[in-house]
């Protein structure tokens, strides 16, 4: 669903859950706050629900959501904390991993000048939207030369993808196409089920939205009222973990 949303290719995105969490939603890093299916950071996560998360029901969210010298901050912890938990409900997850990915996409195509590959947003999941940018910026003008010293603080981080066993530090293209053979391990075999879910919907169909979930629910507890029950913001939420499940 979140692939035919967005136009994102579903086999990156099934690529990139599987490297990112073997497709366990409730995978947690244990060096840092990565989180779920895709593995989003606290900061990305409520960077990525602020910008997106009032076309998918989730307003609740992103109206709660501030920014302060670069970061993004909710002030009621609960609160909180119940957008970050969303990182754990598959839906959720994959939609906003789409969108992330779009706007990655779109980024990458306005400074290279050609379309952006699924390697490509797998390298801005890893390096940042601008690292990948450079690093994309001159793989395509000098592909051999060294990635290492062009980044220093990440080659430290991750010393198995800049250099190899013997210590000699790949270049540019090495290290793109090991991305490339690790996205293209993951999703293989998928042909036919990318083929089935492509034809899955006729064309023109809407698919139900997130935010249709809450309308529901909320109108049905609406007419309730006579009975003392009435619609609060966090019934919607649950509304929304819930029914959304349903609708998978």
């Amino acid at each position: 669903m979140a692939s035919r949303r967005t136009g994102v290719d579903f086999s990156y995105l099934l690529g990139q859950a599987k490297i990112e969490s073997s497709l366990n939603p409730t995978a947690r890093a244990a060096t840092s706050s990565a989180t779920g299916l895709y593995q989003f950071i606290d900061q990305s996560w409520l960077a990525v629900v602020d910008k997106h998360g009032g076309e998918y029901g989730l307003g609740w969210a992103s109206d709660a959501i501030q920014q302060s010298g670069g970061r993004y901050y909710v002030a009621d912890p609960e609160l909180r904390q119940q957008i970050l938990d969303l990182r754990k409900h598959p839906e959720t997850a994959s939609v906003m991993a789409a969108e992330h990915a779009a706007d990655n996409k779109a980024y990458l195509e306005s400074k290279l000048g050609r379309e952006a590959q699924p390697v490509d947003l797998y390298l801005a999941h890893f390096l940042g939207v601008g690292g990948a940018s450079k690093f994309l910026s001159v793989h395509d003008r000098a592909p051999d030369a060294s990635a290492a010293s062009l980044f220093p603080s990440a080659a430290r981080a991750n010393r198995s993808i800049f250099f190899d066993r013997s210590g000699n530090a790949r270049s540019f293209a090495e290290i793109r196409d090991r991305f490339a053979s690790k996205l293209l391990k993951s999703s293989d075999g998928l042909g036919a089920d990318i083929q089935y879910a492509a034809a899955a919907l006729p064309s023109g169909a809407k698919t139900v939205q997130p935010a249709d979930y809450v309308r529901i629910e909320t109108q049905r507890l609406s007419e309730q009222v006579d009975v003392g029950i009435r619609p609060q913001p966090q019934t919607a939420r649950l509304a929304y973990l819930m029914l959304a499940t349903l609708g998978r």
